[in-house]
């Protein structure tokens, strides 16, 4: 999953995204509402974390650009004032979510990782091909009952191939799905976490390597 926060109180933002990121997402962080925006409408992020009061260009405005421009993005956005006029305008103006300050982080991801699920087209939240399971919940994958000891690079490799049923990932897609904004898109990264990912997984191979156009899973004959 990927996501963008988008908030002026670092620390706040810093502590967001290094615990976003233990739960396995790929996100990417703004400390103002012009970085913010222009981020938010050049990436497809899947759920963008958007603080209301923001400055350069304000959070109301980040929120209504993107739901103008059709993207699936979810907005979950964060304010100070609880009231229930604040919460119901933030809402009108196309948030899917709203959190109040200060929260609890633990109410955070299950918002985030909510909105997620609505920002794709449905996937069960159990995976599975031939004698392997991956539990997008749980953030655990076995094969053959026995539990695979994946890196959160390589679970995201593998959830995102499981995720698209058979059909070709290309490596970009991959690298924007699974890494942030500081993966360097001409490094080996995407080639050499599916090298890792295919010994862990053993044999028979799931993964097929589709020449010039990427990767897909495919069950063995």
């Amino acid at each position: 999953m990927r996501v963008l926060v988008v908030e002026d109180e670092r620390h706040l933002a810093d502590a967001i995204v290094r615990g976003l990121r233990r739960q396995g997402m790929a996100v990417d962080v703004s400390y103002d509402g012009t970085q913010g925006h222009e981020m938010a409408m050049v990436t497809r992020y899947d759920v963008v974390v958007l603080d209301r009061d923001l400055p350069g260009v304000h959070g109301d405005d980040i929120c209504a650009d993107l739901v103008a421009s059709g993207a699936l993005t979810r907005v979950l956005m964060l304010t100070a004032s609880g009231s229930v006029a604040d919460r119901v305008e933030g809402l009108q103006i196309g948030a899917d979510d709203y959190l109040t300050k200060p929260f609890a982080f633990d109410e955070l991801v299950a918002r985030v990782q909510a909105l997620g699920r609505r920002a794709t087209p449905a996937a069960p939240p159990v995976l599975t091909i031939a004698d392997l399971v991956l539990d997008q919940a749980k953030r655990v994958a076995t094969r053959g009952g026995q539990p695979l000891d994946l890196t959160r690079k390589e679970f995201g490799l593998l959830e995102e191939l499981l995720k698209a049923r058979g059909a070709v990932v290309s490596s970009e897609e991959l690298l924007e799905r699974v890494w942030d904004a500081n993966a360097d898109p001409f490094t080996t990264t995407v080639r050499v976490t599916m090298m890792t990912l295919r010994k862990k997984l053993g044999d028979p191979a799931l993964i097929e390597t589709v020449v010039g156009a990427g990767y897909r899973t495919r069950p063995p004959e």
